[in-house]
């Protein structure tokens, strides 16, 4: 029998703006535990992303936060990571949105903000289009690669379909299916070991 598959191990891919990062299931901090990352910059300076699958303990909304809404469906705003909770993100497939920044795949970040008010309020659909989040993941310089070499990212392709449609519940062990074996083994280690 191969030892090695029981090893967790990075696969070492190369971070890229558009690719997503994806928590080992080692990795227990807080903030990022089974989480997935769609990396928005990665350069020597430093590296910038939007964590897709987090929600607050108690539930926000942009209809709270924008005036203009209150009267449109509940559209949730999740948690894109510790780092500026005041400030809003938005990762969507509005390719035709003024000002948004292309990030490959299908998926753009941010843009023209009052269009997209509009967009909501004129009935545009939001489910699978565009997802908010407060808050971002950030690293400085060097320090995504350490946390990398140290195994506590795996490196896959950034997906609308994937990172767009799929649950906040499903989507680590989605994202960790699709990187294959042995990663598929992986995403079966239980939250929390001792329980079992």
């Amino acid at each position: 029998m191969d030892m090695h598959i029981f090893q967790i191990k990075s696969n070492q891919t190369l971070p890229s703006p558009g690719g997503i990062l994806i928590a080992s299931p080692l990795l227990n901090d807080y903030h990022f535990m089974r989480s997935v990352v769609l990396l928005i910059t990665h350069s020597e300076e430093g590296s910038m992303g939007i964590v897709m699958n987090k929600d607050f303990r108690y539930h926000i909304s942009l209809n709270q936060l924008v005036p203009e809404l209150e009267g449109s469906a509940y559209i949730p705003v999740f948690k894109g990571g510790p780092m500026e909770r005041d400030t809003i993100f938005f990762i969507h497939t509005l390719k035709q949105l003024k000002g948004a920044l292309e990030l490959g795949n299908g998926l753009y970040m941010n843009g023209d903000f009052k269009a997209v008010q509009q967009y909501i309020l004129d009935g545009g659909p939001l489910d699978g289009h565009i997802r908010f989040f407060a808050g971002y993941a950030g690293w400085s310089h060097g320090q995504l690669q350490q946390e990398i070499q140290r195994n506590s990212w795996f490196i896959g392709k950034g997906n609308s379909e994937r990172l767009l449609h799929d649950p906040q519940k499903v989507l680590w062990n989605n994202s960790m299916n699709d990187l294959g074996n042995p990663y598929t083994l992986w995403s079966k280690y239980p939250v929390y070991p001792s329980f079992n």
